[in-house]
């Protein structure tokens, strides 16, 4: 039998596509009442039609007024789900100053802007369920991963201030950090992809950390151990690893 969700009803921010969606759907069968929100409002339509009980809250994470607005227009809710994350290959040789400033004003400043908002509701609540999706490539910098791996770095970083903030209230606050994950981003990617998962496989795994009530999940493995690991080797051992993708 499933254990109970640590919240009813769950605002999803990056709902539209990918893991997002796939947690959407995951989250409606297990129970949970979503909002969903993005930019997409047609993508978030077609993915509501097909839930038991889904608000669609169109969203632009970079404006705070945008998200200021889908807040309110959001209504009540007692858990959330950051699952932004907008990716462009980048190597520090071919730098593309626009796609790392969209990277970070989405990555991070989105999540915090949203964080604005959901932070002091639940802390005046007292109870709540945050969840952000970090990434294996915010444990250390990898090749091509410039704006990407310190934008995920960032929001691992915030959900550990988050952890000891609110170490002393009822507010459960969880990172998971996945590896490959097979979707339209991905498909920019030009080397190979180990364990490339579906994302409802790795929909399954988030339901599986938050199950768990663990404050950080990696995954999948053997792949996740590689970085998790890692992180506490020497730089040059690292990044060994890689030599076939400099």
């Amino acid at each position: 039998m499933a254990k109970d969700l640590p919240a009813k009803r769950y605002w999803i921010v990056g709902a539209s596509e990918g893991l997002g969606r796939a947690l959407a759907e995951a989250l409606d069968a297990r129970g949970a009442s979503l909002i969903l929100s993005a930019r997409s409002e047609d993508r978030l339509k077609d993915l509501a039609s097909g839930l038991r009980d889904a608000t669609v809250v169109p969203i632009d994470v970079t404006d705070p007024e945008s998200v200021s607005n889908a807040a309110k227009n959001a209504g009540e809710f007692d858990g959330f789900i950051y699952s932004v994350g907008a990716y462009e290959p980048m190597k520090s040789t071919e730098w593309d100053g626009d796609a790392a400033r969209m990277m970070v004003a989405t990555n991070i400043t989105g999540c915090l802007n949203v964080l604005g908002e959901v932070v002091p509701r639940f802390v005046g609540t007292n109870r709540g369920h945050i969840a952000l999706i970090g990434s294996l490539s915010g444990f250390r910098g990898l090749p091509g991963a410039v704006g990407y791996g310190l934008s995920k770095a960032a929001v691992m970083h915030t959900a550990e201030n988050l952890r000891i903030d609110l170490s002393k209230t009822d507010i459960l606050v969880q990172r998971m950090n996945p590896g490959f994950i097979k979707t339209r981003l991905t498909e920019k990617n030009e080397f190979n992809m180990p364990q490339l998962m579906e994302p409802d496989e790795a929909a399954a795994h988030v339901l599986k950390a938050i199950d768990k009530r663990v404050f950080s999940y990696s995954f999948p493995k053997p792949f996740s151990l590689m970085f998790t690991v890692g992180q506490h080797l020497p730089i040059s051992w690292f990044h060994g690893l890689f030599k076939g993708m400099v």
